[in-house]
C-alpha cells in the first residue's frame, strides 16, 4: 500500500461507538456499508454473481447508473472521483464483468485516483474449480491496486468496506478491489459497524498522514534565498492533496514561476503571470527551456548538445513522479539544477531522477508550513528580475501557435471535402481555443487519448483544480466520454465537455445510451480526422509517412466521413451535427453549449496536422520541434 494524501471525512468517521445492527443478508449489509461511507452513485452492470447486490441497490438511496459496458462504467466512476476527490464506485459480475473493470483499475492506479471496484465472485465452494465465469480477480489486479480484498467471512463486510474507502481516499489515493462471493451475499448475520479510529489501528504499517521535518522545510527556504533561477514543477499531487490554494500563495510570495505536468493542470491558474503552463513532450517550449535551458536545435541525437542559455538552478518538484513524458532523457533533465522533491510516496524519490533533497511528506502540509515560515521571515528577500525577463523573452518567442501548413492545404483528405475551401479548413486547435472563449474557461474538460488530448491541454487554459480529467499515465483510449458522464453526475449544473478523437470516441460509443437514458447532459466534441492522429504523427516523423493501419475511414470510399456519427448518435436519441467549414464552427459550438441534453459535435479536421511542440521520446530539449513553416 502506498502513502500519499487527501483524507476524507465520512459520515461513519463521526461515530463514537460501535453499533450492532439487526440480522441482515450479506448483500444488504454491503449496500448499507456503502451508504454509511457517503456513496451517492455507483456505476454497475449486473450479472449472475452480482445480481443479489443489485436487488439490494433497488431499495437504496444510492443512485445506480447502468453503463452499457463495464469499462464505460468504471471510467465514469473515475471521472466522478477525479472531479470530486471522493472515491468513485463501480461494479461488475464475476469473470468477464470483473475483467472489464481492469483497464480503469490500472488507469486509477497510474493517476492516483480513489476508486472502489467491486466484483461479484462465484460461491466460495467453487473458487479455484474453474467454475462458470470464475476469474481470480485478486491475482489479476494485484500489481495495479493499492489494496484488495476477497471477502471470506460475512462478518467482515462492514470492516472491509470501511477500510477500502479509507485506503482508497487517504494517503496517495488509488484503487481498491473488493471481490464478493455470491454465497456470502445470500446468508444472514448481525453486522457490527466499526468506527474509523478502530479501522486505522487495525491497519498496521499504513500511515496516511506523513509530514515533512521542520528542519528540512527551513533548508528549502535557504535554497530559495540562494537561487537565481528557480522553477516550481508541480504535478497531480497538488490536486489530490488539495494544495492549489497553498501553491498559489507560495508562488506569489516567492515570485517563483510555476510549470505543471498534464496531471497537474488546474493546480495553478494558467492565466496567472507566473504560469509557465505545462512542460514535457508536448508542453510549452518556454516551460521546457525554463527547466532545462535553451540549446541549439539538433538534427540528429548523435550531434553534441550546445547550450545557448541556462535553465533553472533550483527545481522545486512538488507532487510529481518525473514521468518520462515530462523528462525525456532522464540524464539531461534539469541537468545542473539543485532538485528538491516533495512527495508523500517515498517510493517515488530517486526512482527516475535523483534529487539533491528528497522530502517525504504531504504536499499540502509542506506548502502550508512553508508559507507560515515565509510569513515569519516577512517574505523572501531574494528577487529574480533577470530570470523573469528571460522567461518573458522565451514566452514572447515561442507561444503555442497554429496555422494552415502546406501539408494540410495539399492533403488528399482535405481536398476530398474542401476543394477550393482551404481557407475554411477547421484546425483542431481552433476548436478548443473557441470553446475556451465561449465558456469563459469555466467548463470541466475530459479527453480521450491522442493528439486531441494534447491540444486540449494546450488551448484550454485551466483555472481551477480538478477541471481537466484525462487519462495521463496509462493513456486509455475510450476514457473521455464515460469520464464526462461521471463528472456531469457529480456536477450537474456545470458545463462538462469531452474533447475527443474519432478513434477514442468510438471505443466506448455505447455510453451514448447511458447518457440518454440516465439524462446526463455531458457534451462531446469529436475532432474527426479519420485517422489515429498521434500514431500518424509518429509515422510522419520516424517512418517516412508509411501508414501502419492508422486509417479509420472507409477505404472503399475515402470521401465518406466514416462512420457517420450523426446517424449513429441519432439512433441513440442523442443530438449530433457535423461541422466542416470554419464559418460554421462558432454557431455550432453555441448550439452544443446551449443544449440541455447530451450533445455530440462532429468536427472534420485534417490528419496532416501535428502537435507542436514535440520532444521525441527519450530525447532532450535540444531535439524539440517547436515551430513549422506555414
Amino acid at each position: 500500500m502506498s502513502n500519499v494524501t487527501n483524507s476524507s471525512s465520512t459520515p461513519a468517521a463521526a461515530t463514537t461507538a460501535r453499533e450492532v445492527g439487526p440480522s441482515m443478508f450479506g448483500r444488504d449489509i454491503f449496500v448499507e456499508a456503502l451508504e454509511r461511507e457517503g456513496v451517492e452513485v455507483i456505476f454497475a452492470y449486473p450479472g449472475g454473481a452480482s445480481m443479489e447486490l443489485h436487488q439490494s441497490l433497488t431499495k437504496s438511496k444510492i443512485r445506480t447508473i447502468l453503463p452499457r459496458h463495464e469499462q464505460g462504467g468504471s471510467f465514469a466512476a473515475e471521472g466522478y472521483a477525479r472531479s470530486t476527490g471522493k472515491a468513485g464506485v463501480c461494479m461488475g459480475t464475476s469473470g468477464p464483468g470483473a475483467t472489464n473493470l481492469v483497464t480503469a483499475i490500472a488507469d486509477a492506479y497510474m493517476d492516483s485516483t480513489p476508486l472502489v471496484a467491486i466484483s461479484g465472485q462465484v460461491p466460495q465452494a467453487m473458487i479455484g474449480r474453474g467454475a462458470f465465469q470464475e476469474t481470480d480477480m485478486i491475482g489479476v489486479t494485484l500489481p495495479i491496486v493499492k489494496h484488495s480484498y476477497l471477502i471470506t467471512d460475512i462478518n467482515d463486510i462492514p470492516r472491509i468496506v470501511k477500510e477500502a474507502f479509507y485506503i482508497a481516499q487517504s494517503g496517495r489515493p488509488g484503487p481498491v478491489v473488493i471481490d464478493f462471493p455470491k454465497n456470502l451475499q445470500q446468508v444472514k448475520t448481525q453486522p457490527v459497524w466499526p468506527i474509523l479510529e478502530d479501522i486505522k489501528k487495525g491497519l498496521r504499517g499504513y500511515n496516511a498522514n506523513v509530514v515533512a521535518d521542520e528542519r528540512v522545510l527551513d533548508e528549502i527556504i535557504g535554497h530559495i534565498e540562494q537561487a537565481e533561477r528557480p522553477v516550481l514543477y508541480c504535478g497531480g499531487g497538488i490536486i489530490t492533496s488539495g494544495a492549489a490554494g497553498e501553491l498559489l500563495k507560495f508562488a506569489e510570495s516567492t515570485g517563483i514561476p510555476v510549470t505543471t505536468t498534464l496531471m497537474g493542470l488546474g493546480g495553478f491558474p494558467e492565466i496567472h503571470p507566473l504560469s509557465l503552463r505545462w512542460l514535457g513532450m508536448h508542453g510549452a517550449a518556454y516551460a521546457n527551456w525554463a527547466v532545462n535551458g535553451e540549446y541549439v536545435q539538433r538534427k540528429s541525437p548523435s550531434e553534441p548538445l550546445v547550450k545557448l542559455k541556462d535553465g533553472c538552478d533550483l527545481l522545486l518538484a512538488f507532487g510529481v513522479r518525473f514521468d518520462d513524458r515530462v523528462t525525456g532523457a532522464f540524464s539531461e533533465f534539469a541537468k545542473g539544477a539543485t532538485i528538491i522533491h516533495v512527495d508523500i510516496d517515498a517510493s517515488e524519490h530517486n526512482k527516475n531522477k535523483r534529487a539533491n533533497l528528497a522530502v517525504h511528506g504531504d504536499v499540502h502540509d509542506a506548502l502550508a508550513r512553508l508559507n507560515t515560515l515565509i510569513t515569519r521571515r516577512e517574505g523572501i528577500k531574494r528577487r529574480y528580475d533577470p530570470w523573469h525577463a528571460q522567461i518573458a523573452e522565451w514566452k514572447a518567442r515561442a507561444p503555442f501557435a497554429y496555422g494552415i501548413t502546406k501539408e494540410i492545404a495539399n492533403s488528399d483528405h482535405m481536398k476530398d471535402h474542401m476543394v477550393g475551401q482551404e481557407q475554411e479548413v477547421i484546425l483542431p486547435q481552433m476548436v478548443i481555443e473557441m470553446l475556451y472563449e465561449l465558456t469563459g474557461g469555466d467548463a470541466y474538460i475530459t479527453t480521450g487519448v491522442g493528439q486531441h488530448q494534447m491540444w486540449a491541454g494546450q488551448w484550454y487554459k485551466y483555472k481551477f483544480a480538478r477541471q481537466l480529467i484525462t487519462s495521463a499515465g496509462l493513456g486509455s483510449m475510450g476514457f473521455g466520454f464515460p469520464a464526462a458522464l461521471g463528472v456531469k453526475v457529480a456536477h450537474p449544473d456545470k458545463q462538462v465537455i469531452d474533447i475527443d478523437g474519432d478513434g477514442s470516441f468510438l471505443m466506448n460509443i455505447q455510453e451514448l445510451a447511458t447518457a440518454h437514458v440516465e439524462k446526463i447532459a455531458a457534451k462531446a466534441i469529436i475532432l474527426n480526422n479519420q485517422h489515429l492522429g498521434m500514431v500518424v504523427q509518429w509515422e510522419d516523423n520516424f517512418y517516412k509517412g508509411n501508414r501502419g493501419h492508422t486509417y479509420l475511414g472507409n477505404p472503399d470510399d475515402r470521401a465518406q466521413i466514416y462512420p457517420d456519427y450523426v446517424r449513429v448518435c441519432t439512433s441513440f436519441n442523442v443530438p449530433c451535427e457535423r461541422v466542416m467549414f470554419k464559418r460554421d464552427l462558432k454557431a455550432a459550438l453555441q448550439r452544443m453549449l446551449a443544449a440541455t441534453t447530451p450533445y455530440v459535435l462532429d468536427v472534420v479536421t485534417p490528419y496532416a496536422e501535428h502537435v507542436l511542440p514535440f520532444i521525441p521520446a527519450n530525447r532532450t530539449v535540444a531535439d524539440m520541434i517547436w515551430k513549422t513553416d506555414k
